[in-house]
């Protein structure tokens, strides 16, 4: 178990190393001219990569486990912003999501972003989803099964509120989002990359994203 600035998680995932940076303070607004510009070289940079297979694999094996297998939409999402930069139609929603998304990018690794207020949490459990488990992703009201997928619960009811894939709706930030939690998901062969991505993120939260007061720690 890890705590940071009176958050605590615990895994109980085999073979997962979780970056973990607690951001408090938050402003959402959107992105300054120093994120957009790192923003914009990390896309560029992004597009040309050929590096790409063997990390992806490294991801995707975590993930796949039981009945879930990481294909088609059921993807890291960190597959998705890569596809988006080569694609020239990478997101811009705000300075902490473009911050997350900016890691995410250059890591190539999935975060997940929670709202501190909307989970009503202070205690995460990081664990595999069960029979039936689903959860809402989208404005839309679609949902995502959860069963066997690596995925973050609040306690102490250990609701699914996030994953690699798709958050969950109920925890994703709003205009009034203040006091963040950002989980970032490696095997345990990436365990370098996951370190470097999350002292990243806390450092770019800080810098380029205006919170007041950033944690981060690795949970293996």
């Amino acid at each position: 178990m890890v705590t940071l600035d009176g958050i605590e998680i615990e895994s109980q995932v085999e073979g997962l190393v979780a970056g973990l940076v607690v951001a408090r303070g938050c402003r959402v607004a959107p992105a300054g001219p120093a994120l957009s510009q790192t923003l914009d070289q990390a896309i560029a940079a992004a597009a040309l990569r050929t590096d790409l297979e063997a990390p992806t694999k490294l991801v995707r094996d975590l993930l796949r486990h039981g009945r879930y297998k990481p294909t088609g939409r059921g993807k890291p999402a960190s597959e998705y912003l890569v596809n988006a930069a080569k694609e020239a139609r990478f997101p811009r929603i705000n300075n902490l999501v473009d911050a997350n998304n900016l890691v995410s990018l250059e890591s190539l690794l999935p975060i997940s972003l929670i709202d501190l207020r909307r989970a009503g949490a202070h205690q995460f459990r990081l664990r595999r989803g069960k029979p039936g488990e689903v959860y809402v992703f989208n404005a839309a009201g679609q949902t995502i099964e959860l069963e066997d997928l690596l995925l973050v619960s609040r306690l102490p009811d250990d609701v699914a509120c996030a994953n690699p894939v798709k958050d969950s709706m109920a925890t994703k930030l709003d205009d009034q989002a203040q006091d963040v939690l950002g989980v970032l998901y490696a095997p345990s062969g990436l365990h370098q990359v996951l370190a470097q991505a999350t002292r990243r993120f806390a450092e770019v939260l800080a810098t380029m994203a205006d919170a007041e007061r950033v944690e981060h720690a690795v949970l293996a």
